[in-house]
């Protein structure tokens, strides 16, 4: 893709977009000015959610292909087929990673490089250096009769693993999920860079121009966040336009990085306040690790959600709800949101409950039902996490 040379302050704002582009997080979140206020003065954040959020990972959950976990090669991440099946089951909205091809097409695809066998040999491409038809050849084919180059995935220890899942779907562009996935499923969009490039401001523009074109005209109406581990690409979004909520994405210290900004929950506050970004998504161990984390992102007026394979755990999720966290990023979608819909729904009389008095009004909780062996689980884990 040929860069032009220039500047985010001289692009003008991408926010004159059709009337029916969607103003809101969710259904009920009406967007307000800012608090601490804004050079711009059509800056937005948002109320406080009233619905615990549960985000679909790479849509119905990641593929872990060395995993002895049936569920996490049941459907091809990141397609069209996975974020319907999760739709399916009620979630709010679908996380999934959005790249952009050499000849300028926004694609969903999680990997910097995709790899295939060719005559006996593994080799490898990266990914933005490939054309849209180029990418489109890897995997399963649309076209009855055509067979697509075989897909391999390298593991974080270095392991080559055969993509192969139990239901396999063709790899799609950014428009066509707006185009295929039921319009009343909210995107988490992450925006996806390489973490080992220093990327100039230009480049920044240019790339993320070029997928906020494809939602200004695809969107209509959709609920959308933005969400990336790039710093600089978090400010730039921030200032391309004002319509979407920006959520900057950290892994709160569990990893080093160059960019200080990258390695702590108090650097990812740093970066929103000073960013006018409306939320974060950390890690959960990070959370579980630094509680009071949480009431220093609420008194920041900053959204709080979490990702991590402890998600797909019923305990940590329900003490996240406990904690205030407004949402959970999950590959296990169907149980997730069976727990929370548990946990969240009015009680009936047959349930236990127990009546807690603040400030002279009885307000009635639910308490929820866990096996003996799920609360000891529930004991243990808090401190191992915060020790670990």
């Amino acid at each position: 893709m040929a860069l032009k040379a220039i500047h985010v302050s001289d692009v003008p704002y991408l926010d004159h977009v059709p009337e029916n582009a969607a103003f809101t997080l969710y259904s009920s979140t009406q967007f307000k000015n800012h608090p601490k206020g804004n050079k711009d003065a059509n800056s937005l954040s948002f109320k406080p959610i009233n619905k615990f959020q549960v985000i679909g990972h790479r849509g119905n959950g990641m593929n872990k292909l060395c995993s002895a976990d049936p569920r996490m090669k049941a459907i091809k991440e990141n397609s069209l087929q996975s974020f319907n099946a999760a739709a399916a089951f009620d979630v709010d909205f679908v996380e999934f990673d959005v790249q952009v091809t050499k000849d300028g097409i926004p694609i969903i695809f999680h990997d910097d490089f995709i790899l295939t066998e060719e005559n006996g040999t593994l080799s490898e491409r990266k990914v933005t250096e490939l054309t849209l038809p180029d990418f489109l050849c890897y995997g399963p084919q649309r076209e009855p009769g055509i067979v697509g180059k075989s897909l391999f995935r390298k593991t974080k220890d270095g392991r080559i693993c055969n993509w192969k899942v139990e239901n396999d779907d063709s790899l799609c562009t950014l428009q066509e999920a707006f185009q295929n996935v039921d319009s009343s499923l909210g995107f988490n969009i992450e925006l996806k860079f390489d973490d080992y490039i220093d990327y100039q401001e230009e480049e920044l523009v240019q790339v993320l121009q070029v997928i906020l074109q494809v939602v200004y005209e695809y969107a209509n109406g959709r609920p959308i966040i933005f969400s990336t581990f790039q710093p600089d690409a978090a400010g730039v979004i921030r200032k391309l336009q004002n319509i979407y909520p920006v959520f900057f994405l950290t892994d709160g210290g569990s990893d080093v990085y160059k960019d200080v900004r990258r390695n702590s929950l108090d650097e990812a506050i740093k970066l929103c306040l000073a960013n006018g970004l409306q939320g974060i998504v950390s890690e959960v161990k990070a959370i579980f690790r630094n509680p009071g984390e949480i009431t220093r992102i609420k008194d920041s007026n900053l959204l709080l959600m979490t990702y991590g394979q402890l998600n797909n755990v019923q305990e940590a999720v329900y003490l996240q709800h406990l904690m205030g966290v407004d949402g959970v990023i999950v590959d296990f979608v169907k149980e997730i949101v069976e727990v929370v819909t548990d946990i969240t729904k009015p009680i009936t009389d047959n349930e236990n409950e127990y009546v807690s008095v603040e400030k002279g009004e009885k307000e009635v909780i639910r308490r929820p039902k866990f096996s003996q062996h799920e609360l000891s689980f529930l004991l243990k884990l808090i401190p191992n996490l915060i020790q670990y």
